[in-house]
């Protein structure tokens, strides 16, 4: 599998209401967006509505500046009920960045008969930065940039010519547009910076889901592994082995059971679930399964129980593991050590549960056994480790006990 699927695949694991797989790798952005075009209704909700107030003092001077007038504040209007609604936001912004620059062109026009006042600013001046954080909502950076500059000399420019070039229209003009400059530069780069963080913020979020869909595969792969290798052994490798060495009557007792097994095994490996339910069992369960187990390969074994106690406390799926890793045990016992001396003891661990086989044997050098022989490690370590428990085995010249533990502690 691809990074790409595992990522899709990881974010299709967690909870995230209204969050599709295509906007998984930009939800930060997304909601980062939402904040800035809400914050620029609001702003412009509040500047624009001073403007509007300014503004009334020319109603009524022509027809040209009403249609001006309605041109530019419908469009202001449209952007902030479609900022609010996180609809067309873009859209409605972008015609108002574009709308502004075109009414200011025409204002000279459009007010021509009322004489300029250097000292009042007109309602297109509380306009400029309006139209640039329409840029910022609506434009790549370098065009948000060109619209914050752009906006204010195009201002000074036209409010110059309506002017007509007369020197106090310089000093008002020039305070207006640096502060339309400073304002507007302030706005593009905070946006920006907030759309950095957000970007940072979804770069390692995709990486920490990449990284977890990773290790969810490996592990996926690996507890598969453990599960065909014990498989294998238990099932297969075992039958055949205690079929070749096979010389008495109880020894080819035990091989057709192992056989038995093995098919079994194998007809279910490729059903829903193999496995069976993961409904918690009791201790006491778990011990006659382990009798069971032992009677089906030939072996009558009274298993000694601590106590007969009822309580389902350990889950299924790893009361199977346990009994598997336990009739492992006493299959080696059988094999190696003749069952001299057999004894399986279940008793409380914790919350859990501790098994024990144990024989007289002569015992058996664990450090020695060769890589390829999975009994020990495949169907007994392995399978106590992925299960969340673990297994020890102790053997000298006195015998071999082999502990499996599963306290509940570690996560499954």
């Amino acid at each position: 599998m691809t990074a790409q699927g595992l990522l899709r695949e990881a974010w299709g694991r967690l909870p995230a209401a209204g969050l599709s797989v295509a906007s998984a790798g930009s939800y930060t952005a997304t909601r980062m967006e939402r904040i800035i075009q809400i914050l620029v209704a609001v702003g412009c909700l509040g500047v624009g509505g001073q403007a509007f107030v300014v503004s009334l003092d020319l109603h009524g001077i022509g027809p040209a500046h009403d249609v001006l007038h309605m041109v530019v504040f419908v469009a202001l209007a449209a952007m902030i009920v479609c900022c609010v609604a996180g609809y067309r936001a873009r859209t409605a912004s972008a015609v108002f960045a574009i709308v502004y620059p075109i009414a200011l062109v025409f204002w000279p026009i459009a007010t021509t008969g009322t004489p300029p006042d250097p000292g009042a600013q007109p309602w297109t001046f509380f306009l400029i930065n309006l139209a640039t954080v329409g840029a910022v909502v609506a434009f790549p950076l370098a065009w948000q940039y060109a619209w914050a500059v752009g906006m204010s000399l195009l201002y000074a420019v036209i409010r110059l010519i309506r002017g007509e070039l007369e020197p106090e229209f310089w000093v008002s003009t020039g305070y207006d547009v640096s502060v339309a400059l400073i304002q507007g530069g302030v706005f593009v780069t905070v946006a920006w910076v907030l759309r950095s963080l957000a970007g940072g913020v979804d770069a390692a979020r995709a990486q920490a889901v990449l990284a977890y869909a990773r290790a969810a595969s490996a592990d996926a792969a690996e507890q598969e592994r453990v599960a065909v290798a014990a498989l294998m052994h238990d099932s297969v490798l075992a039958a055949l082995i205690a079929a070749e060495r096979a010389r008495t009557d109880r020894e080819r007792q035990l091989a057709v059971s192992m056989a038995r097994e093995a098919l079994t095994r194998l007809a279910n490996a490729e059903s829903d679930d193999p496995e069976g339910s993961d409904e918690p069992v009791s201790r006491a369960a778990i011990a006659a399964d382990i009798e069971r187990s032992a009677a089906d390969m030939g072996v009558q074994l009274a298993v000694e129980r601590e106590d007969d106690d009822q309580d389902a406390v350990v889950p299924g799926r790893v009361a199977r593991a346990v009994v598997l890793a336990a009739t492992q045990a006493v299959a080696n016992a059988v094999q190696h050590a003749d069952g001299v001396g057999l004894a399986v003891r279940v008793e409380p661990a914790g919350r859990g549960v501790r098994v024990e086989v144990s024989d007289t044997g002569p015992g058996v050098d664990v450090a020695s056994i060769p890589a390829d022989r999975l009994g020990i490690r495949a169907s007994i370590f392995a399978r106590m480790a992925a299960a969340g428990g673990d297994a020890t085995i102790v053997s000298g010249a006195r015998g071999t006990t082999v502990a499996l533990t599963w306290t509940g502690e570690k996560a499954l």
